[in-house]
Order: structure tokens, then sequence, then C-alpha cells
């Protein structure tokens, strides 16, 4: 496997020259084989013109042409040898097991979004038969269908290499609405981008695409991703990261002459309700199940378990001492980046300070590239006086907030920010509570889901990744499902048209 660390721009590459960086190896923080250049503010506007020009040819393609185009990418991703895993191992500090397995959920997930392209579903087709006798005034002939939005910018993520990177949902949803993309590959995994991108590169030319439908830049500063969102060329935006760069994308946007939508996957801490008959019944496979989901992956998922809300009470305080147990036998795990694990400790270490929450439990010692799993619990009327409580910690920990009763569970919930998901732990007994939590529940999380944890999300038609801000930048939208694809989509009528002239996607 050969890395040049070039940019891949109009079907071709060349070696960026503002500055140069090289990979770190997440496990020990040295540096990795083969150096990155990074990209101008001319390769910036070469590959949003050319991304622009393609535009009105590939939105146009045929249905069957995108569909094949989508396949083609996921099959040379599945082909791909197995350096590329040693390489994204490195990269990363994530398993093999984990990396083979999402980058067959990238496969998948091309081929998920290549299947609704076939359907055609994705354009609602709308056809207004025209009355020309109607009285007082004739009826137009209107005809109705969604249209790709425009050239997209995609900033890979941190923690998915594969399925939220150069290939992942983002791209894959774009793509399959006609709008060609830039993406900007994640600094942290640049190997890895590179060869996932010349993937896509290959499926363009092989697919008889227009090259500006593909390119990816290697940056080295703020400016270049900057100037991306901002450039008049790009007309959407998806991005997996952190609150303070989702809301910083959000305000160049919106200053634009024209602005634009940012999707963008920012923050969540995904609360765990534990109801009082399940603590009863099961408090101890909760307790177990629950660690097993916060520490997984280090807790670095943006559905990382990192709240649990319980009414008080002797299943509450079995619950606690079991989880405890278990989380002081936890080993340590290397964290994605140095950065990321310096983060990570930063946030504890505000946490631990802090007088009205106290740090109950804590696994094995850890170096400086390691996540140390923690644990910690706060009373109920605390958590909603401090809003600092809810800032997410990006790692293997997670805050109990014990709850006088029903009333103040409610409270709580209340307060809470928008979250990507919430579960709920129940048993029969539980059901009338549930369900009077629910309408709550809906209004603060994209996905709900009893008996489980948020991590681990099926890449479904039905799934749903998004939820209210700052979960989210726009709560209506999805990130994983089929219907990610409207994300990038806009509706456009055609009125009064002659058959011959409609595009050949409405007839």
């Amino acid at each position: 496997m050969l890395l040049t660390g070039e940019l891949l721009i109009g079907g071709k590459s060349h070696m960026g020259t503002a500055g140069s960086f090289e990979a770190i190896e997440a496990a020990t923080g040295g540096k990795l084989k083969g150096s990155f250049g990074g990209a101008t503010l001319d390769d910036l506007d070469e590959a949003t013109k050319l991304a622009w020009a393609a535009f009105p040819i590939y939105r146009e393609t045929g249905l069957e042409q995108r569909a094949a185009f989508l396949e083609k990418i996921a099959e040379l991703i599945a082909n791909t040898s197995d350096e590329l895993i040693v390489r994204t191992m490195a990269e990363t500090g994530l398993s093999r097991l984990r990396l083979e397995g999402e980058r067959m959920r990238t496969v998948n997930q091309l081929k998920m979004f290549a299947e609704e392209v076939r359907s055609g579903r994705f354009l609602d087709r709308r056809d207004d038969k025209g009355d020309p006798t109607r009285v007082p005034l004739p009826k137009p002939d209107l005809k109705f269908r969604n249209i790709g939005i425009g050239p997209v910018a995609v900033f890979g993520a941190s923690n998915f290499p594969f399925a939220f990177s150069v290939a992942g949902g983002d791209t894959a949803a774009a793509l399959a609405a006609g709008c060609p993309v830039v993406v900007k590959a994640h600094s942290a995994h640049p190997g890895t981008s590179e060869v996932i991108g010349r993937c896509i590169q290959q499926a363009v030319r092989e697919c008889g695409l227009p090259v500006g439908v593909f390119a990816m830049l290697h940056t080295t500063t703020r400016e270049v991703a900057q100037a991306l969102v901002a450039d008049a060329r790009i007309r959407a935006v998806g991005f997996t990261g952190s609150r303070s760069g989702g809301l910083a994308f959000m305000e160049i946007a919106a200053k634009r002459k024209q602005p634009i939508p940012v999707y963008a996957e920012m923050s969540s801490i995904n609360p765990v309700l534990v109801l009082p008959e399940a603590l009863r019944s099961d408090w101890e496979a909760i307790a177990s199940a629950f660690v097993g989901a916060l520490t997984m992956g280090a807790g670095q998922f943006c559905t990382n378990p990192g709240l649990i809300l319980a009414i008080e009470g002797k299943g509450l305080d079995a619950f606690i001492e079991k989880a405890c147990e278990v989380i002081s036998t936890q080993a340590p795990q290397t964290m994605l980046t140095p950065d990321i694990a310096k983060a990570y400790r930063k946030g504890v270490s505000a946490l631990s300070g802090n007088s009205k929450a106290k740090k109950i439990a804590e696994g094995q010692k850890s170096n400086e590239f390691q996540c140390q799993a923690v644990l910690f619990e706060t009373r109920a009327s605390d958590f909603m006086a401090d809003h600092a409580m809810q800032d997410e910690m990006f790692g293997s920990a997670s805050l109990v907030v014990r709850c006088k009763d029903k009333s103040e569970l409610i409270a709580v919930l209340e307060h809470l920010e928008g979250q990507l998901t919430i579960a709920v732990h129940m048993r029969d007994g539980d059901n009338a509570l549930a369900k009077e939590l629910l309408p709550l529940l809906e209004v603060t999380a994209g996905r709900l889901l009893v008996n489980g944890f948020g991590t681990g999300v099926e890449v479904s038609p039905a799934m749903v990744h998004g939820g209210p801000f700052p979960s989210t930048s726009d709560g209506r939208s999805t990130s994983v499902g089929t219907a990610a694809i409207y994300r990038f989509l806009r509706p456009v009528c055609y009125q009064n048209f002659a058959s011959d002239v409609l595009p050949a996607l409405l007839k």
C-alpha cells in the first residue's frame, strides 16, 4: 500500500504545498511513515470549480448509473487490503475487529443508498394534471421533484475513520442525491483517508463521471477549512465533531451572501433512564451492561451513555455499587489521538473539581494516551443548578443523577439539552411511567430505545441519527439511514412544461 500524501482533485493527485504534517500513532504519540501536504486556497478553488462544473451533469445522471457508481465505490473499499486495516489501527488506536466491522458497515451503507437511488423514492415525483377548462381560471399542469442541492463539503470525523469520514454517511448521501463532494480529510487518519479517497476517485473514472464529482483535501490550517464552508459554490456542509467546530462553521455559513445549511453532529451525553421496577429486579445485569457500553471503544462514541437518571432507593444503591465494582476492573484503552486523550482528562478533572459531583469509581490507571473509565454521582437539584454538568466528556466517563421522586426526574428531563439518544430500562411494572414520560423524551432526542444503550447504530432505512440542538444543528435531519439523503435535496416545481423539455428524471 503506497501512500503519497497527495491531494485528490480533478481525477488527479498532487502534493499540497501549504505546509506538511505526519500522521501520529495513537498508542505512542510517535510519527507514522509518510508526509501529507496541505491544500492551498488555489487548490480549494480548483476543487470547488470542478465540483460546480460537474453538478449539472452529475445530478441528471440516470438512476441506474448513479446506483452503479455507489456500488463500485463499495466494491473497491471492500477489496482494500489488510494493510489498510493495519494502518488505520496505528492511526486511531482502534482494534482490528472494530475496524473490519466498520469497513463493512461503510460498504453496506453505500449499497443501501444505491438501492434507494434505484427506487427513485427520494425524487418524490408528483404529477398534478392541468385542466384548461376549469373556471374561473384554468388549472396549470404542475410537476414536482427533488434535485440535488449542489456541491457538498464533508468534514471527516475522528472516531469513525471509515463510516463517518471520506466515504462515510455524509458522502454517500450527498452522492446519492446527485451532489458532487469535496472532502476535508481528518488529520488524525490521513493515510486511511487517502486510500479510501483513491477508491472513490477510481470509481468516478470507471463509471465515466465528471472528474469534479469528488475531491479530497488535506489541510494544515483552519483557513482552508473555513474557506471551504465560505466558498460560493458549496451549497451544504456535513460535519461530525466538536460543538465549537460545528458552531464555527454554522456562523460562517450564516454570514455568506447566500447562507447554506450546515448539518453538524456536535454534542450529546445520551441519558439512560433506569425506571423503578427495572432497578428492583435487574439492577445487576443493567449495571454490568452499562459499564460495557460506557467503555466500548474507550467511550469515543457520539452515543456514549454519559448520564444515568434514576429515582432514589435500594435498587439505585445496588446498581451504583455494582457499576463501581465493574468499572474498577476496566483496563485503560488507547484513545484516538493524544489531543483527544488530553481533552478527556481535562473534562474529568473539571468534574472532579466540582464540589457538587462526587467521583465514585475509576478504572485501572492509564498513561497519557489512554482513557481511564470514571463514574461520578450527583443530586438532581445540583445537576439542574450547574449547566456545566451537561458538558460532554468524550470518553468512558458518566454521571449518575439521583432523583428524589418522579417529579424531580421529570424536572431533570425538562432541563436537558437536545440529545441523539435516550435509553429507557424498564419492566412491565414501569409501563405507565414510561408512557407518561414518552412525550417529553420525543422532544428531547432523535432515537428512543428500550432496554439497551445508544452505542451501536444500525445502518437501516428506519434509523435516525440526529436530534435537537446541540446534538445536531438541525434536529429535522438524520446522518444515518436513507432519510439522510434529504439533507442534500431541494424541491423544484415545473409548471406547464412540454414533455420534450422536461428533465429525463421527471418523465
